[in-house]
């Protein structure tokens, strides 16, 4: 079977690593196009995952809609020049059309339910839609729900066991208490008159929390200079070593702070979209913290930081695994039987 994987963001990498592993092993040809945005291709080069570079990241509304075109294009060459059987990808907006029109099954898994514009022009045209079973938002006709995340598709303890050499890579001492911190770039087309953590505040979370644990910065865009101190500088395949043996993460992406939430680690999450996900990782499980306040995000931070939640998340996040499905098989058999 030829396979195509298109990788839109770094945790489109993540997310079908291991099915591209797993089909590759099994024979199957696969092709993996790819877009250049943050660190995704330095990830697919790390995990030694080939693939075809067809755009760079465009900026506002129109960049995004020319550069969607241009993806679009050469997407359709290469579907018919590779003779794809079935292609997947996350979003899939570039990706649908073409396979539409040369009638190949595309498969798009998706947990973003505020993506109003990009899932209106996407969703109608793939042939399977995939979403968790929290997802909130309309219900389509082509659509199937899992028990399960996008983050347990690489984060699950089938696939990923956390290495300790990375706290030596960070200079900690043992048992070191350290923060991570995520800023987002908010360019996302679904971004747009949203917000998550002030200046202020972050200015107040680094001077609260430093006598306590050390922090650790990771953003999407570049850094206030004063901010640059705390930048972590890492391979980025490590990240969620890191992340495992966080004391807290604070962040503005829904993605790292559910992978804090596949990890054990107590998450805060600051930001004003809301997402199944988010809710159920909050709500039904108690291992995130979906605050707006600044005054509730310090006073949260600090209780977590200087106290020991270690092994209550940890039994939380047992409970949360066992109710998920392995969403890496589930991502290979749906992309077999297409």
């Amino acid at each position: 079977m030829n396979i195509l994987f298109d990788i839109n963001h770094p945790g489109h990498v993540h997310f079908f690593k291991h099915a591209i592993r797993i089909l590759s092993a099994d024979g199957h040809k696969v092709t993996v196009t790819a877009r250049d945005k943050e660190v995704a291709l330095q990830l697919l080069q790390n995990y030694n995952i080939p693939h075809r570079v067809l755009s760079k990241a465009g900026k506002g509304l129109l960049g995004l809609g020319i550069e969607l075109i241009c993806r679009e294009t050469q997407i359709f060459s290469i579907l018919r020049k590779e003779k794809i059987d079935v292609c997947a990808a996350i979003t899939g907006a570039a990706l649908v059309h073409a396979a539409k029109l040369l009638r190949i099954p595309s498969l798009v898994f998706y947990d973003t339910e505020h993506a109003k514009l990009q899932n209106n022009i996407t969703i109608p045209f793939a042939t399977h839609y995939f979403t968790p079973d929290c997802y909130l938002g309309h219900r389509w006709k082509n659509q199937t729900v899992y028990a399960g995340v996008h983050e347990l598709a690489y984060l699950h303890p089938n696939y990923f066991t956390p290495s300790p050499s990375v706290l030596a890579d960070l200079h900690l001492a043992p048992g070191q208490r350290f923060v991570i911190m995520r800023f987002v770039s908010w360019s996302a087309s679904h971004d747009i008159g949203q917000k998550g953590i002030s200046l202020s505040l972050k200015r107040d979370l680094i001077q609260k929390l430093s006598p306590h644990a050390k922090v650790f910065i990771v953003s999407e865009s570049p850094l206030d200079q004063e901010f640059e101190p705390y930048r972590l500088t890492l391979a980025p395949e490590k990240v969620h070593d890191v992340m495992a043996y966080a004391a807290l993460f604070i962040g503005e992406g829904a993605t790292m702070a559910s992978e804090a939430v596949c990890l054990g680690t107590p998450a805060i999450y600051v930001n004003s979209l809301k997402m199944g996900y988010i809710r159920e990782e909050s709500d039904r499980y108690g291992l995130m913290f979906d605050l707006e306040k600044d005054s509730e995000i310090l006073a949260k931070s600090l209780e977590i930081v200087t106290g020991d939640y270690r092994g209550e998340w940890q039994e939380k996040q047992r409970r949360f695994l066992n109710d998920k499905i392995d969403v890496t098989q589930f991502i290979v058999n749906q992309i077999l039987v297409a």
